[in-house]
């Protein structure tokens, strides 16, 4: 018994009244009361300490990737507009709706990167191709593939790459020159992997000379397993003389403005008849992303909490138990139930801090490691881990109500009988 204490119990017997403890000599108790079982106390605590840590990593984790998630749809997607146009029916005498030269308008919009125009139909969408002209008896003649035909600007659309040779410039399509591109899928089915000796491809009768190989899209990805020609040449060749679409890309923030004035850039006057797909409210998306990837990764953090919280109840109801003879005598020199119980609770609730603060800063320290090795920027929640000793401390209280209260409904005669 602290000196402190004695001298309550002195006040009392000198008629000061009800005993009392001083909330110093109630910490110092609980603390005394922790550290008499070290081991006990140790394995408690880590139970707080996976539960606060889980729930940090969890959550730090969680809005680390979203964040990283959204970043990516921001640099792909939310830069790509599409404009479909339609197409005149079959013997119609009405002009296009868009031209060819449509694509130079666009690009002079306030915002956009690159764009570029694109035929394509269904007459052309399967038509078998072949990388020479000789047909052996019982061997796969050829590949089928789509037939399209495209303004020069087209690898800055797709955000593509030139894997081999070039893309047919303005003097191709100025001279209406029989040159192809294929895409990089469609290459490699017909066994083409190098242009410089000008290999050829042969479709609908007619032959055309591969000058390059186009590869890693970004967009339009069913153009890897196609071939492309200038548009003067699909015009001529393969019936392809009307714009079907224009693929624009647009800085960061201006694919709305841009949606709005492509069609009117493309076609004065009937940008009504044009229908644009644009990339959806960046805000939405993110909140979306983040509130599902969070709401998934705090229900685990919470189970692993509620473990935590029944280890510590476990353990506290043990003590009390082992403890009986201590609450019996604690009862008889005259501490009154509530003082049993707030020593009980104060212990709890010590153990269930000390896991909130080794658990909230091992959890900001994984979160970092997992940011830097995946070369992500990391996104904590201060307030989290500020709080986390704090929940930590009101999961020890939860825990310990309990068996506090168990031990302050011991009667003092029946507790100092018990075995110890």
């Amino acid at each position: 018994m602290t000196v402190s204490t004695r001298l309550r119990r002195s006040r009392r017997d000198e008629g000061h009244g009800r005993p009392w403890m001083d909330p110093r000599d109630l910490w110092a108790e609980s603390l005394a009361g922790v550290l008499a079982r070290p081991v006990r106390s140790m394995l408690t605590t880590l139970g707080t300490v996976l539960g606060i840590g889980t729930l940090v990593i969890t959550i730090g984790v969680a809005a680390t990737a979203a964040n990283q998630i959204v970043g990516r749809f921001d640099a792909l997607t939310a830069t790509s507009v599409s404009v479909v146009v339609p197409t005149p029916p079959p013997g119609s005498l009405d002009p296009a709706l868009v031209g060819w030269s449509g694509v130079d308008a666009v690009r002079r919009l306030a915002g956009v990167e690159s764009a570029a125009a694109l035929s394509d139909s269904e007459d052309t969408a399967n038509v078998q191709v072949r990388a020479n002209e000789v047909i052996a008896p019982g061997t796969v003649s050829g590949q089928t593939m789509a037939v399209v035909s495209a303004t020069a600007s087209l690898p800055a659309a797709v955000r593509g790459t030139m894997s081999s040779g070039r893309f047919f410039d303005s003097g191709d399509i100025g001279r209406h020159a029989r040159v192809a591109v294929l895409g990089d899928q469609a290459a490699r089915l017909l066994g083409i992997d190098d242009v410089r000796r000008a290999p050829a491809v042969f479709f609908e009768g007619q032959s055309f000379t591969v000058i390059g190989v186009l590869g890693g899209f970004q967009r339009e990805q069913r153009l890897s397993v196609s071939v492309i020609l200038p548009p003067t040449t699909g015009a001529d060749r393969m019936g392809l003389k009307d714009v079907t679409r224009v693929l624009v890309n647009t800085s960061l923030g201006a694919a709305g403005q841009v949606a709005h004035q492509a069609p009117i850039a493309l076609s004065p006057g009937h940008g009504d008849s044009l229908t644009v797909l644009a990339p959806p409210d960046l805000s939405k998306a993110k909140k979306g992303v983040q509130g599902d990837v969070n709401g998934l990764f705090i229900v685990l953090g919470l189970v692993s909490l509620i473990v935590g919280a029944i280890g510590i109840a476990n353990v506290t109801l043990v003590t009390v138990m082992e403890r009986v003879g201590e609450i019996g005598l604690r009862r008889a020199l005259g501490a009154s139930r509530r003082q049993v119980a707030g020593q009980f609770l104060a212990e709890s609730t010590t153990i269930g801090l000390l896991g909130g603060i080794v658990g909230a800063s091992l959890g900001v320290l994984v979160v970092v490691c997992v940011a830097g090795a995946k070369q992500w920027t990391p996104v904590l929640d201060f307030r989290l881990a500020l709080g986390a000793p704090a929940a930590g401390a009101l999961v020890g209280l939860l825990a310990g109500l309990y068996p506090s209260l168990r031990a302050a409904r011991m009667e003092p005669a029946d507790a100092l009988r018990s075995p110890s």
